[in-house]
Formats: structure tokens, C-alpha cells, sequence
């Protein structure tokens, strides 16, 4: 498979909503892609990547040119939290 290089790269945030009142949801933008939920969960996530977008224009980034330390205190700053798997 042929490397790519940094110019080219694309990032993507993908929510996927688990919870569900029997209807399908899917929201995309330019650089996100929602999936499922109920109307409330759907929302929340809407909500959660245009704030994080909005963060990242008026630092001058693009999601794809930001550190994971970046995206880690940008997502923070908007409410989501890093889970860790339980271990056995």
C-alpha cells in the first residue's frame, strides 16, 4: 500500500450514538460523520463536534494538523472524557 504522505491526510471524527428511540440519524460535515442516537444523544454530539471545530478555526487548524495532545484538551474542553477499558 502506498505511503501517505502528511499533505494528503484526512481526519475524521465518527460519533456513534448507542442509545436509540427507533429512528435513524445521520449528521455529516466536512471532516465529521454522526451515526445513531436517540434525538437527544444526536443532538449532544452535533453540538460537541461544532464546538470542536469552532476551536480548531479559531486556532487556525485543521483536525488533521493537530496533535493528539491538541485534540485531547479541545475535546475535554467540550465535555467528552477519554474512557478506559476496564481491566480483567
Amino acid at each position: 500500500m502506498p505511503k501517505t504522505s502528511k499533505k494528503n491526510r484526512k481526519a475524521m471524527l465518527l460519533g456513534v450514538g448507542m442509545d436509540s428511540d427507533g429512528h435513524k440519524r445521520l449528521t455529516q460535515g466536512p471532516n465529521f460523520v454522526l451515526v445513531g442516537g436517540s434525538k437527544e444523544t444526536h443532538q449532544d454530539m452535533t453540538e460537541k463536534v461544532v464546538k470542536i471545530n469552532e476551536k480548531l478555526a479559531k486556532k487556525g487548524k485543521e483536525l488533521e494538523t493537530v496533535t493528539h495532545e491538541e485534540f485531547e484538551d479541545i475535546a475535554q474542553s467540550v465535555g467528552l472524557q477519554r474512557h478506559k477499558p476496564e481491566t480483567n
